[in-house]
């Protein structure tokens, strides 16, 4: 066969065929008397052997050491290829997440473009000052997408760079809820905790609700996060995970300022009492429970506050009935 027709048949040009045979990857069989290249049916089997193998990003180096070295083992290569190719789809997602990020920030212009480049670029800096920069000039109006902030946040350990990430996306990023509640599903405890936190400041209606289903999400940190976040909103949801917080001295000192400011609201104040109150008859808590929900029932107005006090006050704890006596002695005394 002839080396036009083996070029219709294989797909492979004239010259690419006379490539690999100045290479020595495949060489004719013979020549025809006109001296033409003439190629045998092995030929043509090498050729399409070669055009898999290039397929799988194999040079041509490595194809003719593939086809000719019998010692050859493909494993290790083919390893290789794997890492090379998870290169490959790595950076071009990278790139496509930078092209989405820019067509997001709606560039009106190049010099657009280049300023949300160069934010991007910053926001991934190993500088942390470079980084906290970048997230309160998107706060200030700079073209940064919600998502290249959200994406910031749910990544970012240094607490100062997160605090003006989470102020950039409270100053009114649109979308941002939705975002972060993603974070709230993410495998690392750490990020489901930026998350939180962050939908936190998000003063919304949409962080409230998504907030409100937090309330029963199965990691505490984040259950206790959005309770904090919902008391300071004046929800009573919260009241629930808040008296679980004191019991379990999970940030139990906010918890209880969290209880205290939604006792001051009209007709919160019995309810809030009676929450705390039936932690403490449940038997379950122990005496330092039992001490901390004391000290929680110390800001809580009412007769329902004063009557656990007043019992607390004769616990068989002696450290539980002096705190419970003490804050009863304070509270008469405010009351004279």
């Amino acid at each position: 066969m002839l080396i036009g027709e083996v070029a219709r048949r294989s797909g492979v040009s004239a010259r690419m065929l006379r490539h690999y045979e100045s290479l020595g990857l495949v060489r004719p069989t013979g020549r025809t008397d006109g001296g033409y290249r003439e190629y045998a049916d092995e030929d043509i089997r090498r050729i399409f052997h070669i055009e898999s193998l290039r397929s799988l990003g194999l040079s041509l180096r490595e194809v003719g050491r593939a086809l000719d070295d019998p010692g050859f083992t493909p494993s290790e290569l083919v390893d290789d290829l794997i890492r090379q190719a998870r290169e490959r789809v790595a950076a071009e997602t990278e790139l496509l997440t930078r092209l989405h990020r820019i067509g997001a920030a709606e560039p009106a212009g190049w010099e657009d473009v280049l300023r949300t480049v160069a934010l991007l670029q910053a926001l991934h800096s190993k500088s942390a000052r470079t980084r906290q920069r970048a997230a309160l000039s998107s706060a200030d109006g700079e073209p940064v997408g919600v998502e290249a902030l959200v994406e910031a946040v749910l990544r970012e350990a240094d607490p100062i760079v997160a605090g003006a990430l989470r102020w950039a996306l409270a100053r009114g990023a649109e979308g941002a809820a939705a975002l972060l509640a993603e974070g709230l599903a993410s495998p690392s405890a750490e990020v489901r905790e930026r998350a939180v936190r962050s939908l936190a400041e998000v003063p919304d209606e949409e962080a409230t609700a998504l907030l409100r289903e937090a309330l029963a999400h199965p990691d505490a940190v984040v259950r206790g996060h959005a309770a904090l976040a919902l008391g300071a909103r004046g929800l009573a949801e919260a009241v629930p995970v808040l008296i679980d917080m004191i019991v379990e001295e999970t940030n139990d000192v906010d918890a209880a300022d969290a209880l205290s400011a939604l006792a001051g609201r009209p007709g919160s104040a019995d309810g809030i009492a009676a929450g705390l109150v039936d932690r403490l008859a449940h038997g379950t808590a122990g005496a330092p429970a039992r001490r901390r929900l004391a000290q929680a029932l110390a800001d809580i107005p009412g007769a329902t506050a004063a009557r656990a006090l007043a019992e607390l006050a004769r616990d068989e704890d002696r450290s539980v009935a002096l705190t419970a006596a003490y804050i009863v002695e304070l509270r008469e005394g405010r009351e004279r």
